[in-house]
């Protein structure tokens, strides 16, 4: 899941993502409403975090042009207002979700996660192929009842190839949604991860590569 942190206080843009990316997230950041339409003009996200009160392009902003646009993106605001006015407004504007600041970061993740959910076409919460159970809530894999250890990206790629239930994934799709802005599209970095993957997966190979299209679990 891809997701835009849009916070102008550094320190705390910088814990986001951090906590998000260790939950396997693929995680950008900007820290101006400005920095955050421009990357939402050229990459598709399923959340934003959006602070309300931002420099140069507000919050309220923000939000109203990516409603307007009717892209699929969830807005999750972030205020430090408790005010019940305050999130009503920021909900009428068409924010999905409103969090106050302070907050735990498990329920931010928790909020993001359900978020997610819905921009995207309903899954399982627990997804199966091919003798693979994956969980994405307990961040846990098996296959045929053996647990698998994996690393964030690997858990990240089986996901999206899972949810696809049975479609053709292309190394394009997969970088998009499993790694940030700053991924070299030109490297081997998803082909690597799904032979990682394989091995990991073991015998009988189940991930098949469509030569010149992508990817799939059939």
């Amino acid at each position: 899941m891809r997701v835009l942190v849009v916070e102008d206080e550094p320190m705390l843009a910088g814990a986001i993502a951090e906590w998000l990316r260790d939950e396997a997230f693929a995680v950008d950041v900007a820290h101006d409403g400005g920095a955050a339409l421009d990357r939402l003009a050229v990459n598709d996200y399923d959340v934003v975090v959006l602070d309300r009160d931002l420099p140069v392009v507000h919050g309220d902003d923000v939000c109203r042009e990516l409603v307007e646009s009717s892209a699929p993106t969830r807005v999750l605001m972030l205020t430090a207002a408790a005010d019940v006015t305050d999130r009503v407004a920021g909900l009428g504007l068409g924010a999905d979700d409103y969090l106050t600041k302070p907050f735990a970061f498990p329920e931010l993740a928790a909020r993001i996660h359900s978020l997610g959910r819905r921009s995207r076409p309903a899954a399982p919460p627990v997804l199966r192929r091919a003798g693979i159970t994956l969980d994405p809530a307990r961040h846990q894999v098996f296959r045929d009842g053996h647990y698998l250890p994996l690393s964030r990206k690997e858990f990240a790629v089986l996901t999206e190839l899972l949810r696809a239930e049975g479609a053709t994934v292309s190394a394009e799709f997969l970088l998009e949604k499993a790694w940030d802005e700053h991924a070299d599209p030109f490297t081997g970095t998803v082909r690597l991860t799904i032979l990682k993957l394989r091995r990991k997966l073991g015998d009988p190979p189940v991930i098949e590569t469509v030569t010149g299209v992508g990817y799939r679990i059939a």
